[in-house]
């Protein structure tokens, strides 16, 4: 074909275009992004989908509940989610298992005996599931621990470790964290947590927020490292991210002593916020109200630092933005972390996404991000269901938007509405959770995607790349 037939064909393009806009699904689609399998579940939808880089879907799963909010596929092909149970609002309840064809082959709740597991969960490489669940404590608790609230309670959080009984159902706690064991105050002198908040990093300050809003803390994130045994939680509310040791037994982790780093459950390194332990100002805040707050796998690009969506980005500035940030932890190889005062370190970010016109890039709640083999980021925008990776530059070459709301699919051109995504996962061809699995196309999930989206997401590229090209 000759220069003219492919100016032709982008006429074509635009032409078509011009009677019609597309609002959702794939946009973009180029031979820079790396070619998988996306997994996400719409916030307001009982559908669990898994699409190709087509923006064509592959497979879905359907569950009784809306996720709460969190979903993997594990390396059996099962589909692990949390779901809400009704009644007890967003973003949580119970866990369960769903193999390929969305039969339940295991189930289980906390709620009812340890409080409202929400948000996230990870997978331990012993089978076992990290649960992020709410911890009541009372008006009295609350005072006892030198503080006050106009609430009758507020909630803390805890971690709970759980070992899935698959066969008979049903669960069993093997071990446990709570915030509230390791609390620091310095207003009443006569508690046993009195103390200089800004001498002890390694506790968390119960005057820091006010109790005002029953919710306190709000983790909203969880993962684990194999190689230290270590957890690492975004903590919402204090705008910072804690690692805390998983050496310990649920006894030590109720204490300052034990473990591999000695320090029982206390926190081994925190950052993002240094006001929140009596060490900065204002203007030495990084994180604003950040999500899914994880360590980069071995083999990745950056392996071994913290990769983050800081939501708030821009709240110095005063305007709405959000980043992708990576973090530099100042760990050794055994996975101790130096502090020698002040503030913890890095100062900075090691690694920052932004748009080019900030305002550009939001998402005020949920969201997430993933490192991918390629070396490319993906990106979930929560908020208007944007999933879009970018490549070591910040050039998007691949973009697609959630076309799934509380009512199923909509239509191409409409306007969209309550599309939300917590998170999205990109899976390799070769995942092992994909093995032996039919992945052929079953078409887009939105209704009267045209040919002219089509030629928008996939020729447009190549034409112009090809016409850019030529001499």
């Amino acid at each position: 074909m000759n220069q003219s037939l492919y100016l032709g064909l982008l006429s074509l393009l635009f032409f078509m275009n011009s009677f019609s806009q597309q609002t959702m699904g794939l946009f973009t689609n180029t031979s820079d992004a790396f070619d998988g399998y996306t997994l996400f579940g719409p916030q307001d939808s009982m559908e669990t989908y898994l699409i190709n880089n087509c923006g064509e879907k592959v497979h879905s799963w359907t569950s009784t509940y809306l996720p709460g909010l969190s979903s993997y596929l594990l390396e059996n092909g099962v589909l692990l989610r949390t779901g809400r149970i009704t009644g007890m609002g967003g973003g949580s309840g119970i866990v369960e298992m769903l193999d390929w064809n969305s039969n339940v082959i295991w189930s289980h709740s906390v709620s009812s005996t340890y409080g409202r597991q929400h948000h996230d969960i990870e997978l331990l490489p012993n089978g076992n599931i990290l649960l992020i669940v709410w911890d009541e404590r009372t008006q009295v608790e609350v005072a006892q621990a030198g503080s006050s609230t106009t609430q009758s309670s507020i909630n803390s959080e805890q971690i709970i470790e759980i070992q899935p009984d698959i066969a008979n159902g049903g669960a069993m706690v093997v071990w446990e964290w709570k915030a509230w064991d390791h609390l620091i105050q310095d207003t009443n002198n006569t508690l046993n947590n009195f103390g200089v908040v800004a001498e002890h990093p390694e506790k968390i300050d119960i005057n820091f927020l006010n109790h005002n809003n029953s919710d306190w803390l709000h983790i909203n994130g969880i993962d684990y490292n194999a190689e230290f045994d270590q957890i690492i939680v975004s903590v919402h509310n204090f705008s910072e991210f804690w690692i805390i040791d998983h050496t310990t037994t649920t006894a030590e982790a109720a204490t300052n002593l034990g473990g591999t780093f000695g320090r029982g459950g206390d926190l081994l390194y925190r950052w993002g916020n240094p006001q929140a332990y009596g060490q900065g100002t204002a203007n030495d805040q990084k994180l604003f109200l950040q999500h899914h707050t994880h360590w980069i796998e071995n083999g990745l690009t950056d392996a071994g630092k913290i990769l983050l969506f800081n939501n708030q980005a821009g709240t110095l500035n005063n305007q709405n933005y959000s980043t992708v940030n990576t973090v530099s932890t100042p760990v050794d190889i055994n996975g101790f972390y130096t502090y020698n005062g002040g503030a913890y370190g890095p100062t900075d970010f090691d690694w920052t996404y932004q748009a080019q016109v900030p305002t550009d890039f939001f998402s005020n709640i949920i969201s997430g991000v993933q490192r991918l083999p390629n070396g490319n980021t993906l990106i979930c925008e929560g908020v208007g269901g944007r999933f879009f990776e970018v490549d070591t530059n910040g050039t998007t070459v691949w973009e697609y938007i959630n076309p799934v709301n509380g009512s199923g699919p909509m239509t191409q051109e409409d306007a969209i509405s309550d599309n939300n995504v917590f998170r999205c996962t990109r899976y390799t061809p070769d995942y092992a959770g994909l093995a032996g699995q039919t992945l052929t196309s079953q078409g887009y999930i939105e209704i009267g995607s045209t040919f002219s989206f089509l030629l928008n997401a996939w020729l447009m590229p190549i034409i112009i790349a090809w016409i850019s090209s030529c001499s």
